[in-house]
């Protein structure tokens, strides 16, 4: 490690930046975190058969998880800002681990809200919020970029988590697959956070992009506002407001879309593969989008992806034929994966680097809201009114209302 107050010489310039290093650790963990969480909807059938609980029942444990890593994220974002991101996912993976071993041994529907809805979640919190924020800090040019390809691990976790999870249940049951996630989660995810660094001053570099007379100000951890000052700001809370938006539709639609194309004929599998195109087409979008951030900034993004978004709902409106579903589900994707591309650099602009991560996870509360009452309320309509239009219409004006106060960020 770099002595606080030594200056970076001209050889740490043409070296290999670690910056890189630290994308691909973090895009690594990020998926592993993520596959494993997506990865709840194979073993809940298991979960229903072995203990005959309803549906509402077991799935109140995954909503618990959803909530404790909302509000868990505020304090393990604080945490990065303080000591880094390799001690915070140290301990993100002891708990995601700790979680996976003991929901292994769930004998009552108690335990498996304890162990997968509390435990797990405590450790989830530590899934993004702070691998993002420690990427912000590598890079002022490429910010987007980076942030796009380590937000990409969501989407890649989707995809593969699901469908290894199948096969691993299907060779050792159900109980023994969590166990096995456990060992993997303390194997690679504890071994993997060790090459993270806080910021490029620990190795004896600077930020990408960033100016010689800037790097005193990154050293002391200065440069940007408190989360104090920030929620005194009229920005922090139109921001707030955008990840509600984000929150409500994203999830809405990832509850809700597959039920409206089967009761719209559609086969089940085929209704699978719309999730499936959400997912692969959002990890295009989070690089893609988030590369053009770099020409056109974030906060352009941010709108686009809304629209992109509002789109996609308003197109779902009259859709019955399967293939129509796959070009509206990937529309969507690549809009959200172009929104969650361009929050983490967008914050860091508005608010600077000092408390990103705190800063960044109390905005997150927004998007844990948003994907909370979403799916509630886009049900409820389905209830009250035999169908999913004018909830969809709901979405799609949401929708534009993101697109609105993203476009007052300035």
């Amino acid at each position: 490690m770099a002595h606080p107050d030594l200056k970076p010489s001209p050889e740490h310039y043409s070296r290999f930046f670690y910056g890189y290093v630290v994308v691909a650790v973090a895009l690594f963990i990020m998926s592993l975190f993520w596959a494993i969480h997506y990865s709840f909807g194979i073993f809940f059938k298991h979960l229903i058969n072995e203990f005959g609980w309803t549906r509402a029942m077991t799935s109140g444990a995954f909503s618990l998880c959803s909530i404790v890593h909302g509000l868990i994220a505020i304090l393990m974002g604080g945490l990065t800002d303080r000591f880094g991101a390799r001690i915070v996912i140290t301990v993100s993976a002891f708990f995601v681990g700790l979680g996976c071993f003991l929901t292994s041994q769930t004998q009552s529907l108690w335990h498996l809200y304890l162990f997968y809805g509390i435990i797990m979640g405590i450790g989830m919190g530590g899934s993004f919020v702070p691998l993002v924020s420690s990427v912000a800090r590598w890079f002022i040019v490429r910010r987007s970029l980076m942030t796009g390809i380590v937000a990409a691990g969501t989407g890649s976790g989707a995809l593969i988590g699901p469908p290894l999870a199948n096969r691993l249940i299907g060779i050792v049951g159900w109980r023994n697959s969590y166990a096995i996630l456990a060992c993997a989660v303390f194997a690679f995810v504890v071994l993997s956070a060790q090459f993270l660094r806080r910021d490029p001053a620990q190795v004896g570099q600077m930020a990408l992009g960033e100016k010689p007379c800037e790097q005193k100000d990154l050293e002391k951890g200065s440069s940007g506002i408190s989360l104090m000052n920030a929620v005194y700001s009229s920005l922090f809370w139109l921001f707030f407001a955008t990840g509600f938006c984000y929150g409500f539709c994203v999830f809405a639609l990832m509850v809700h879309v597959a039920p409206h194309a089967i009761e719209s004929g559609i086969s089940t599998a085929s209704a699978a593969m719309v999730l499936v195109t959400i997912g692969g087409l959002s990890i295009l979008g989070k690089i893609l989008l988030g590369a053009t951030a770099e020409i056109i900034g974030s906060r352009r993004i941010l709108v686009v992806g809304y629209v992109m978004m509002a789109s996609a709902f308003f197109l779902l409106l009259p859709t019955r034929l399967a293939s129509s579903l796959y070009l509206i589900a990937g529309l969507f994707g690549f809009g959200y994966g172009g929104c969650t591309a361009a929050q983490p650099p967008l914050a860091a602009s508005l608010f600077g680097l000092r408390s990103h991560g705190l800063i960044f996870g109390a905005l997150g509360v927004s998007v844990t809201i948003g994907a909370a009452l979403g799916p509630l309320l886009t049900g409820y309509v389905f209830d009250v009114t035999a169908g999913y239009q004018l909830a969809f219409l709901l979405c799609a004006f949401i929708s534009l209302s993101g697109m609105i106060l993203a476009s007052l960020l300035k």
